[in-house]
């Protein structure tokens, strides 16, 4: 018995099977690796495109299509799923800024924007702004700066935003193209917000003033509905304002925000390293030191006109939002403080009603006990016992009058003492 023999005895022995194709559901034929692979893998999302010239695409990327175009961790994209799509996050990576913002779900790169479900109804609003502010912004950049960037010997790279050093400092009044993007983003998200707080005051205050007059059971449910209202948009407005003051608190989170000031220094560096390289092939050794000074030099000439936490402008930016946001949560704060002044008010009416029902029940249990004075003492004379009273004639009408009177007068004695222990209001 050889060695072969012997292992495919044991193979059956131990009960290996072997992989077998199984039928494809409503179809004759086998359902192959490759068929079912390609099954797994389908799970493309609408994406809209956005480029620097303002001009849009749609298109249908899986998750592998937008890592390798956007060069973004897959971590992030769960970031932008459905699980998520209540949380606000600003994430800078080393070539793009993953923004989740409300309904705005975006990755935004120095030179283009992929904005998914973009047919969305909320995200159109988002979607029209782009169209109507990128292409004008854009375009002033492309025709400003240009010529002189071909004149003076800069990078041609049609029409894109690639200054070199001495002409950066013409530029930095407009906004790179990542923060006219989230600029946009936040226009958009912060008018919503103000919007939805518009309307939640708008429906607020005439309910409030209607349950301040009428306590019943139909006013109380629509406050309670406003309320969880309330709740849920401070919630969101909220989200947005600490994911921005987070930003505001850290000066190295906001330097990554800037991807066009990265991709221009790694142009620029990629530039000056390969004209080096170009031009100095004479030698191994000193081909090696030219290079080390060219990176050194290139990197102190990057660092001398493009500082890594110079982030004055994306910081003016990030607080006017701030400043916004902080007023609709203010006005949040208002109606909420409306809300439980009026149910402090409510409590008082209620408060009030239930302190004259307690006056009430005590002015009638006094009342009851005069009377049940004058029971006992008809109760007493209902016995059969023998009295001479019985046998008197005319004593019956002055007898019940007196009793009536001395009862009435127990009753205000009573109820003067329980006003004199202000147990009654007066």
């Amino acid at each position: 018995m050889g060695k072969g023999e012997f292992s495919i005895r044991r193979r059956k022995k131990g009960k290996l099977s072997l992989p077998v194709p199984v039928p494809a559901v409503g179809s004759g034929e086998p359902l192959t690796p490759a068929k079912a692979t390609k099954k797994k893998v389908g799970g493309a999302r609408l994406w809209m495109r956005f480029d620097r010239g303002g001009q849009s695409e749609l298109n249908e990327w899986d998750k592998n299509a937008i890592i390798k175009r956007a060069a973004i961790p897959a971590r992030d994209l769960r970031i932008l799923g459905p699980i998520f799509s209540h949380s606000s996050s600003i994430l800078a990576r080393e070539k793009a800024m993953v923004v989740n913002l409300e309904f705005i779900r975006a990755i935004i790169t120095a030179e283009e924007v992929l904005l998914l479900d973009p047919l969305r109804q909320e995200v159109l609003l988002f979607v029209d702004q782009l169209r109507q502010q990128l292409p004008h912004k854009s375009l002033s950049k492309v025709d400003g700066t240009n010529a002189e960037q071909d004149n003076e010997g800069h990078f041609p790279n049609s029409g894109l935003w690639l200054p070199v050093p001495e002409a950066v400092e013409g530029l930095q009044a407009e906004l790179p193209f990542e923060f006219q993007v989230l600029e946009i983003a936040l226009e958009v998200v912060c008018t919503f917000l103000d919007s939805s707080v518009a309307d939640l005051e708008r429906d607020a205050y005439p309910v409030l003033d209607e349950l301040a007059m009428n306590v019943s059971t139909k006013n109380l449910e629509q406050v309670r509905s406003l309320k969880s209202n309330l709740t849920r948009l401070l919630a969101r407005v909220q989200k947005v304002r600490d994911e921005i003051e987070h930003l505001l608190d850290d000066n190295e989170d906001m330097a990554q925000l800037y991807l066009t000031r990265k991709w221009i220094q790694n142009q620029q560096t990629e530039t000056l390293l390969g004209t080096s390289v170009s031009n100095s092939l004479v030698s191994a050794a000193p081909n090696l030191r030219r290079l080390n000074s060219v990176r050194s030099r290139s990197g102190s000439l990057v660092s001398n006109h493009f500082n890594y936490y110079d982030v004055e402008d994306l910081e003016m930016l990030l607080e006017a939002y701030f400043m916004q946001l902080e007023g609709t949560r203010n006005k949040i704060l208002s109606v909420r403080e409306y809300i439980d002044d009026t149910e402090d008010y409510v409590n008082i009416q209620l408060d009030n009603q239930r302190n004259e029902l307690i006056q009430l029940q005590l002015t009638l249990t006094i009342a009851s006990f005069a009377v049940a004075v004058e029971t006992l003492v008809a109760g007493w004379f209902g016995m059969n016992i023998p009295c001479t009273l019985y046998h008197k004639h005319g004593v019956f009408w002055p007898f019940v009058l007196c009793l009536t009177v001395g009862c009435i007068m127990l009753f205000l004695v009573i109820l003067g003492y329980a006003r004199w222990k202000k147990l009654l209001g007066s």
